[in-house]
This record gives C-alpha cells, sequence and structure tokens, in this order.
C-alpha cells in the first residue's frame, strides 16, 4: 500500500534550531527517518498518530492539539496520520549540546 507524503515547510533553519510545520492529509506518512538531533513537537491540531518503529512494531498515539512532548536523538520511524482529518504539527530540532 502506497501512502501519500505529508507537507514538511523549514520556518527557520540556524546554527541553533529548526523548525519545520508538517501538514499531513489523512493518511499520510512522513516516511522513515532518524533524527539526529533532540527535538520538541508542538501539535497544532489533535494528532492521532500510528507510529511504525524498527523491526516492524506499531503504536497508536493521539497527541492533543496544543500540547507538546519532547524525544532524544536518535528516534528512528515512519508516522502516519492515523485519523479521519488533516493534522499538523511543528517539528524544533535543537542543534546545540546540551549545556553542562
Amino acid at each position: 500500500m502506497t501512502r501519500p507524503n505529508c507537507t514538511a515547510h523549514v520556518l527557520v533553519d540556524d546554527a541553533r534550531v529548526r523548525v519545520t510545520r508538517f501538514d499531513f492529509a489523512p493518511g499520510a506518512e512522513t516516511g522513515w527517518h532518524r533524527h539526529g538531533h533532540d527535538y520538541v513537537i508542538t501539535a497544532l491540531t489533535d494528532c492521532p498518530m500510528l507510529l511504525e518503529e524498527p523491526g516492524g512494531a506499531t503504536r497508536r498515539v493521539l497527541v492533543p492539539a496544543g500540547t507538546a512532548y519532547r524525544r532524544p536523538e536518535g528516534v528512528e520511524h515512519n508516522v502516519v496520520n492515523d485519523g479521519p482529518l488533516p493534522m499538523s504539527f511543528v517539528e524544533v530540532e535543537l542543534k546545540e549540546p546540551p549545556q553542562g
């Protein structure tokens, strides 16, 4: 089964951070990727996600609109809009290493 790709628009990209807005039609996906930096996601809409993980594991999560979560560098997955409506979130990648 072929899924449509989500759209990604880079809003800021400098030495410290990369900020990207992701928009997904129902059923759209990011494609497999590995995060090269720690990152924070803020949901603009309710985001019912199907997370495909290495080894064939899958998880379904709901990230409510207006909430955020943080993950470390190295996360590998494919994110799929698992709901009937479009979903959007903003990702902030933290390029600078942690202080201390």
